[in-house]
């Protein structure tokens, strides 16, 4: 018997068969009406360009130089595409392909994306510019890329069997379009989404004004939002899964596996977010007033900006928010909790001051060495992970992870740092904060103090 969504996939595959370009290479439908008759791009996939930013192991100490007039971002544990000019023409290339990814050390999946990486890397171009996108799938199903939010020819949208036939396995198609706005964009398929998205596939699409604006911002920072179904055993994300996540990231990392985000004390930081998981995020900066600076349609005028402490990101929005950086290690997080755990988080029943002891004790005459847990909170449970006393599933990370300068930090999934100091040389370590500016012990309560 076939299903809903086979039959659906064999109806959108009939109805484009005949229309189908019998070509290795062949153009994206457009309503552009530029002439490209004296370019070979439609007859030839061009070399991957060189990396213009390489994938690091932390977030560059050195804020990124100026180039064409604008600021490049980084995207932490990421990179940002290269790109080569041909007549005036900015080309990429994208190749969807399968890609082993580690969320952090002893968790390691089989998932999709783009060049190797997931999230893909970033897109960079400024507002005008004329860009061509090459895309080769390489996956084992058919593909497209959807750019989202950007305004261009509906024969460029990317929309599997309304706006262009799917891209075929072994096939490259190309996209090309002259970019009309500036903001912080995203891309993703539009064929087969609901798998296709689960697995990876998905980056950050950046275009800066071709007229900077006031105030400049002296570091700026892409971060990509995203939910996984990794079951404890497995090593392919579940696409089936649609509430029930394991894994919350941040360019495809939890913590502590997150790049720190670094500045100098006094810099404008901006970090940019988008959001292609299945749930909304308020995310949350610590030790500053944020201004809210801009959404999908850009940066506002900074009459419009607003100050918050929290932004909720919306699933398939994005949000720019920008700082003065204060010193110090400032927590930047999603704030709903269970966001900044791990797998083993999830799903465990709450004995939260239930007397185990003597089902303890039965449990064992069964299973020796059980250790009932839970009973004085979660934290007790990564007590015994750590001590070794209770070791994870296969491919799973402890539900929270970290160590600072004080102890555990007890934090996963959608958490990292924002590191702050009066002067950058190096790995900023931790903060060592000024004498009297730190909550310390007390021996005796003051008397007379109201409760």
């Amino acid at each position: 018997m076939i299903n809903r969504r086979d039959l659906l996939v064999a109806s959108a595959a009939g109805l484009f068969t005949s229309g189908l370009v019998k070509a290795q290479t062949v153009m994206a439908q457009s309503t552009d009406t530029h002439d490209h008759s004296h370019h070979d791009h439609a007859n030839h996939t061009p070399e991957v360009p060189a990396k213009t930013t390489a994938a690091a192991a932390h977030t560059p100490i050195e804020k990124a130089a100026a180039v064409d007039g604008y600021r490049p971002v980084v995207t932490p544990n990421g990179r940002t595409l290269g790109y080569r000019m041909n007549e005036g023409v900015k080309e990429f290339h994208l190749i969807a392909e399968e890609v082993e990814h580690e969320f952090g050390p002893g968790n390691r999946i089989k998932a999709w994306g783009y060049n190797g990486s997931t999230p893909g890397p970033t897109i960079e171009a400024v507002e005008g510019d004329r860009v061509r996108i090459y895309v080769t799938n390489k996956l084992p199903e058919h593909t497209t890329v959807h750019w989202h939010g950007i305004l261009l020819p509906w024969g460029m949208d990317g929309i599997s069997g309304l706006t262009q036939p799917p891209i075929k396995p072994g096939e490259t198609w190309v996209y090309e379009f002259t970019l009309e706005q500036n903001g912080t964009y995203m891309y993703h398929p539009h064929a087969d989404e609901m798998v296709q998205m689960a697995m990876g596939m998905m980056g950050m699409f950046i275009i800066h004004p071709k007229t900077p604006t006031e105030p400049p911002v002296d570091r700026d920072y892409a971060v990509l939002l995203h939910n996984w179904a990794v079951h404890p055993g497995t090593y392919r994300p579940d696409p089936s899964v649609m509430t029930e996540f394991d894994l919350w990231t941040m360019n495809s990392k939890v913590f502590p596996f997150i790049d720190s985000l670094v500045a100098q004390t006094g810099e404008r930081v901006r970090i940019r977010m988008g959001n292609l998981s299945m749930w909304n995020h308020p995310m949350h900066l610590h030790g500053v007033q944020f201004d809210v600076t801009g959404s999908d349609g850009g940066r506002w005028p900074q009459n419009q900006w607003r100050k918050e402490v929290t932004e909720i990101v919306g699933v398939g929005q994005t949000r720019d928010i920008e700082f003065i950086a204060v010193p110090g290690d400032w927590a930047f997080h999603c704030h709903m909790s269970h966001h900044t755990m791990n797998a083993m988080g999830h799903g465990i029943p709450n004995t939260l001051g239930a007397n185990q002891k003597q089902a303890e004790a039965e449990i064992r005459k069964l299973v020796p060495g059980y250790m009932a847990m839970g009973e004085h909170g979660m934290a007790e449970h990564q007590e015994h992970v750590d001590m070794g006393h209770m070791p994870g599933p296969a491919n799973t990370l402890p539900m929270m992870m970290g160590e600072g300068p004080y102890g555990k930090l007890e934090m996963g999934g959608m958490f990292t740092l924002v590191k702050v100091r009066d002067h950058l040389h190096g790995d900023p370590g931790w903060y060592s904060p000024p004498e009297g500016t730190q909550a310390k012990p007390v021996q005796h309560l003051p008397e007379g103090l109201p409760t």
